[in-house]
């Protein structure tokens, strides 16, 4: 598709499973989960019950690893009938101490990305998650430098761009968000009449995942993030 960046002046980044590596973590510590309590049900049961735990706390807890954690505590009990033992709830605080110590895995290109365009454009981060983890990960990622500002979001619904946008002074007409994530990055941005790139990441939390209907508006979509170099 042609597209025209010439009016935009501010470039939105997501951070996880965009600028470095998040839902592949999430996704062995449920194999891990599900291992720890394979003699209570089956694999696919405590998949679906852990993902209805997560939907089910998802507005107590928020995004993050220690609302993932609260929720496989929580699943353990109810799929065990309270009889899981102390062990277990223990490895299950090891699953999520370890997620949040992992090291950051920057994606491909990420700094080549932001290097060329850091100067000619003011770059933010834009993410969802736990406000402590995220500044942890964006510390150790060694990307700071090229962020005039960053922001956590609760969610990432039209709403939420539109005050940011309004909180930051930024036109809506500059402003261009690019994310792996079609219902958090791509759709809502659409939706309020700025411009989005979609770059698909190998795994989608299923919570993020769209229906092909919904999939509408206009927005560039790109096999990896240097790609976007060839449009600015």
């Amino acid at each position: 598709m042609e597209v025209d960046y010439s009016n935009i002046k501010v470039i939105a980044f997501d951070a996880d499973d965009t600028l470095w590596v998040n839902e592949t973590y999430f996704r062995e510590a449920e194999e891990q989960f599900a291992d720890l309590l394979e003699k209570y049900e089956t694999k696919n049961k405590i998949d679906q019950e852990l993902f209805k735990m997560e939907m089910k706390n998802l507005d107590l807890y928020g995004y993050g690893i220690k609302g993932f954690v609260l929720s496989m505590i929580e699943s353990a009990l109810q799929l065990s009938n309270n009889r899981v033992s102390q062990t277990t709830i223990s490895d299950i605080l090891d699953i999520g101490r370890k997620m949040i110590l992992h090291p950051v895995e920057l994606l491909e290109g990420v700094k080549e990305v932001l290097s060329k365009l850091n100067g000619d454009y003011r770059l933010i981060v834009l993410t969802k998650g736990d406000l402590l983890d995220q500044e942890r990960k964006l510390e150790k990622s060694g990307l700071s430098e090229y962020f005039h500002h960053v922001e956590v979001l609760s969610d990432k619904k039209e709403d939420n761009y539109i005050n940011l946008l309004g909180h930051l002074e930024i036109d809506v007409k500059e402003f261009l968000m690019i994310g792996n994530s079609l219902k958090s990055d791509v759709l809502p941005i659409v939706n309020i009449g700025a411009k989005a790139v979609h770059v698909p990441f190998h795994t989608t939390w299923k919570h993020e995942e769209v229906l092909v209907e919904d999939e509408h508006g206009e927005y560039l979509t790109i096999n990896k993030l240097t790609d976007i170099l060839k449009y600015f």
